[in-house]
């Protein structure tokens, strides 16, 4: 039976990335060595980072004057050196959910963090909308995607102050206006790579304006000028986030992305939306195209398991929603095919006429 995978994360990835990595590790670069075998500092290692941080800026259209960092420590680690290299007075937040929280509690350690909205007062179902950037803060932070809650930004805000963007789930999803960002950063792991490689996008010039002295390996300039070799890089994730890069392009790059992500969207929300069995969590405006929360109705909440066995049973892998919210969640990243999304939907069909 074929398995349709909607974990949210480590999630799918192209079947082109597994087969060339799965060589690697056998021979890399024709070397007779593995990739997980040879010095970060080879020029066979170093052609690898080189071409990865091209096609990033080439798929995002990044301009100059920008640096691609690969980085260890996940978007975890990066709630902190956010603010430890931004935060030198004040720094706001838009409070979208479990990852915000994160990124808010983390950036309290360093200084005045203020919250200027939250959804937090409906589950974090929508994105808030009509609040007031503060003009004296060194930088605002957002998280685009809500994996846990689905919800998502799909516009680049236009900010008074620095923007910085947690894009872990959503990266090369649709088109981005880098230049509207000082920074854009996530784990690769949902749809770039394996987990344990984290990107940054960082603008040079927005760096160096704190008053505090920031520990080495935490200071993005560090990795700037080492070119993300300062320590050993997780080299098999960036060998594998290389791998995708070249799928992207070779498969149309960015827009033909989006195209296909809204084709797979519209196809399940049309169908939570039609079938009453289900019903969506977010609110239909801020809904998310990487990751598709739904619950069963409240008058078949008790068939909740039965779906979720019937489901598994035709090979629908990964839909069970976060533990802390339940009911179901398909995340429809970009090496989803649209096959999937399709079995998905004729299961829910079926049990619909089942039951």
């Amino acid at each position: 039976m074929k398995k349709h995978n909607f974990y949210a994360g480590p999630s799918i990835l192209p079947q082109y990335t597994i087969e060339n990595t799965a060589k690697a590790v056998l021979d890399f670069a024709g070397t007779g060595l593995s990739v997980m075998e040879v010095s970060h500092r080879s020029k066979e290692f170093v052609a690898v980072v080189d071409e990865a941080i091209a096609l990033f800026k080439e798929l995002l259209s990044i301009p100059e004057g920008y640096s691609v960092l690969f980085l260890g420590g996940g978007a975890s680690l990066q709630f902190a050196m956010v603010p430890y290299n931004f935060l030198n007075k004040k720094a706001a937040y838009l409070n979208t959910g479990v990852w915000a929280k994160k990124a808010i509690k983390e950036a309290k350690f360093f200084g005045e963090t203020v919250v200027v909205a939250s959804s937090e007062d409906a589950v974090f179902n929508y994105v808030p909308k009509n609040y007031t950037i503060p003009t004296d803060a060194d930088y605002f932070h957002i998280t685009t995607n809500n994996t846990i809650y689905g919800t998502e930004i799909r516009k680049d805000i236009d900010s008074p102050v620095p923007l910085i963007a947690d894009m872990s789930s959503d990266i090369f999803s649709r088109p981005i206006d880098i230049s509207k960002y000082a920074m854009i950063y996530g784990g690769a792991q949902k749809n770039l790579a394996p987990s344990g490689v984290t990107f940054v996008i960082v603008k040079n010039e927005a760096l160096g304006k704190v008053d505090r002295s920031i520990p080495t390996m935490l200071n993005y300039q560090t990795h700037i000028d080492s070119e993300s070799m300062f320590n050993t890089p997780p080299c098999l994730p960036i060998y594998a986030a290389l791998q995708t890069l070249k799928w992207l392009k070779d498969n149309g790059g960015i827009k033909v992305m989006e195209k296909k992500n809204i084709e797979k969207a519209n196809l399940l929300y049309n169908e939570i939306d039609r079938n009453k069995f289900f019903k969506g969590t977010a609110a239909i405006e801020d809904r998310s195209l990487m990751n598709i929360c739904f619950v069963m109705s409240d008058e078949y909440k008790e068939l909740e398991t039965a779906f979720y066995n019937f489901a598994s049973a035709k090979g629908m892998i990964g839909i069970k929603g976060h533990r802390s919210v339940g009911g179901f969640r398909a995340s429809t990243y970009n090496a989803l095919p649209k096959e999937s999304v399709e079995a998905l939907v004729a299961t829910m069909k079926e049990f619909e006429k089942n039951n």
